[in-house]
């Protein structure tokens, strides 16, 4: 008898757990595969502490190949899911392409920054959904307090010093929070001009800060942030964006350079491309999250609407706790469909929430017991050690150092603006010079380009027959060339990438494009890589932004 063959899409919250449960489970009777487009699990409650310098990027990062035993890690991104030939299409970092063929499936994709049909946001805006984009905030306040220390002009050093982040979510307030705590920090060091400090402006059309939480939570946050100069703005959000600054909805103009976009998040469209029941996005599943009509495929997590027990009629929130737990409730499920043992619903009681303000400073209601201050601080990280599946005494040792030492204000220069869009549906991977675009208007995701359709396309190209002998040249140019990336230069907003210019390189007299660009141009890799099809979410309409997502905890 053949092993089942277990397919898992995503390594978040529920997919991680997913993964790590069928693997004690199954006792490596089974096939597991896991597609994701990364090898890490990203722990999302401690990315605004990879932003603030607190932590270092890979503390916030477990290893899916060093901590899932028995579990077949392939990387790539799902842009096709054939249920009824129960096949998985998806393509790989270079551009190639691959099939997996599953008896049992695991849809637990997550989900994407939320658009609003705001003009100039997904120009000048940046989310916070994955490392990549927390890189680029580091350096880029960095980079802005640099500038406006070394700077003449007091206009232009108040709007570099000015940062908006629109969404007092979860997200959006840790952020900052933490971010006010950076950049004083910061001024320590390179002093402003007289009379100037950073400003960070928080804003949201909610009534209250952390309007998804317990009251108490939220008078705290809110206490805590404007006693540290944070301009806290309720009813308030973002009218247009530009180059810059920020139109306000009071009618207001922000000077700024930056807009860091938190309202909240939307599924992956991976799954509304099913074709299946959906509730607001999300893949309707049974209690015991298998969908309905389609006994061998399961969904979990923020791709999943799955109904709550507790409040009947209503459908759990995408928050990691629910991702985290519906993620062992999935392993379970699929492995008592494999005859090993009996499915149960899922059920859960509340266990509280928590966040970290930076410093000492925390809000907390662990059993819905209020905290705050040192008290809530010390069971905020003390929540964050128990949860994490791996790097504990890193992230511990990282915590120790930061309270004893000062944080290191230096650029990396490893992300720039233009590879980490907001319009994306994969905000976990930054965008590479020449590399697959992966931003647009289409909500699913388009059917892979077979390698015969690929040969097909391109066998004309290679044999002249399209431009004569001018054609090779006219291939190798870049259609819409932009600036090189240097370090430590200006950046216009999202300003076009010279593909296979290097972000280390200083205004070469030439700049050679690849002959044939790839998706990533790295050296090695397939001539005729296939362009990945679009999968990104299409703007949403105006409305309240989504609540809680896989980085709440």
């Amino acid at each position: 008898m053949s092993r089942p063959r277990i397919v898992i899409v995503g390594a978040g919250f529920a997919g991680y757990r997913t993964a790590r449960t069928l693997s004690r489970l199954t006792r490596n009777k089974a096939d597991i595969t896991l597609l994701n487009p990364t090898d890490y699990f990203l722990y999302l409650p401690l990315l605004p502490q990879v932003a603030a310098g607190i932590l270092e990027p890979r503390r916030v990062t477990v290893s899916l190949a060093g901590t899932l035993r028995h579990v077949r890690l392939v990387l790539g991104e799902a842009d096709d899911i054939d249920l009824d030939a129960r096949t998985v299409h998806y393509s790989d970092p270079e551009g190639g392409v691959g099939t997996l063929t599953y008896d049992r499936l695991v849809l637990a994709a997550g989900s994407v920054n939320k658009l609003l049909p705001i003009p100039g946001v997904a120009e000048h805006a940046h989310g916070f959904r994955g490392l990549p984009e927390a890189l680029y905030l580091r350096d880029h306040v960095t980079r802005q307090v640099e500038l406006a220390a070394g700077g003449e002009d007091p206009k232009s050093c108040g709007a570099r010093c000015t940062f908006v982040v629109v969404g007092a979510g979860y997200t959006g307030t840790e952020v900052a929070a933490h971010g006010q705590l950076f950049t004083d920090a910061l001024v320590r060091r390179q002093p402003l001009r007289e009379g100037m400090r950073p400003r960070w402006i928080l804003l949201d059309i909610a009534k209250r800060v952390m309007p998804e939480m317990d009251e108490k939570l939220s008078r705290t946050a809110d206490r805590v942030l404007r006693q540290r100069g944070v301009d806290v703005r309720m009813g308030t959000s973002v009218k247009e964006a530009t180059p810059t600054g920020v139109l306000l909805s009071d009618g207001e103009f922000v000077d700024t350079r930056t807009l860091v976009w938190c309202v909240g998040v939307r599924p992956d469209p991976l799954a509304e491309s099913l074709g299946l029941p959906m509730e607001r996005g999300r893949l309707l599943v049974e209690p015991t999250l298998h969908v309905p009509g389609r006994p061998e495929v399961f969904a979990c997590g923020d791709a999943a609407a799955v109904p709550d027990l507790t409040k009947p009629g209503e459908y759990t929130p995408m928050t990691a706790q629910h991702a985290w737990r519906q993620g062992k409730v999935a392993g379970h499920n699929v492995a008592a469909s494999l005859g090993r043992g009996e499915p149960k619903p899922y059920r859960h009681s509340d266990l509280g929430f928590v966040v970290d303000l930076g410093g000492v400073k925390a809000a907390a209601n662990p059993l819905g017991i209020p905290l705050s201050g040192p008290v809530a601080g010390a069971v905020t990280r003390g929540y964050h050690l128990a949860a994490m599946p791996g790097n504990r005494i890193r992230v511990a040792a990282d915590w120790l150092l930061d309270a004893v030492l000062p944080r290191q204000g230096v650029q990396l220069g490893l992300v720039r603006s233009w590879s980490v869009p907001l319009d994306t549906a994969s905000p976990e991977l930054a965008r590479m010079p020449g590399g697959p675009e992966k931003a647009g208007a289409e909500k699913g995701r388009g059917t892979p380009e077979r390698p015969e359709q690929r040969e097909a396309r391109t066998a004309p190209d290679r044999a002249g027959v399209s431009g004569g002998p001018g054609a090779a040249r006219k291939q190798e140019a870049p259609a819409k060339p932009g600036p090189a990336a240097v370090p430590g230069a200006l950046e216009e907003p999202h300003a076009a990438p010279v593909p296979g210019a290097s972000d280390h390189s200083r205004s070469a007299p030439e700049q050679h494009p690849p002959a044939k660009p790839g998706p990533t141009a790295v050296p090695g890799a397939p001539e005729n890589p296939k362009p990945a099809p679009s999968r990104s979410p299409a703007p949403d309409d105006p409305q309240k932004p989504a609540k809680g997502s896989e980085g709440d905890s």
